[in-house]
């Protein structure tokens, strides 16, 4: 039983650690090639409602957002059939998708 509250109180005190960890910049991609997120090409994923979503795939990772108007509702514009991802989403990057 002593054990068990040492061990417990330890992964308290690792999960509290982790939580003063430093922000990081989110707009770089830190993987293989580490490039500037505007440097890689974007293209547009329509959901299962008909709506639009920016795609970006460099190989081991892939970044996805929700397109929205200037106010902030969101981009159905019917270019594409639902659950198809169109453009050069997996351009602007030398690594590949792993097989």
């Amino acid at each position: 039983m002593k054990s068990a509250k040492i061990a417990l109180l330890l992964c308290a005190a690792v999960g509290l650690a982790a939580c003063d960890a430093p922000k990081k910049d989110k707009t770089v991609d830190r993987g293989l090639d580490r490039k500037h997120l505007s440097q890689l090409k974007a293209g547009v994923w329509i959901d299962p409602n008909g709506c639009d979503h920016w795609i970006i795939d460099d190989g081991a990772e892939g970044y996805l957002s929700q397109r929205l108007d200037k106010y902030g509702k969101p981009v159905c514009s019917g270019t594409a059939p639902p659950n198809t991802a169109t453009g050069a989403y997996k351009a602007g990057s030398t690594v590949t998708d792993p097989v």
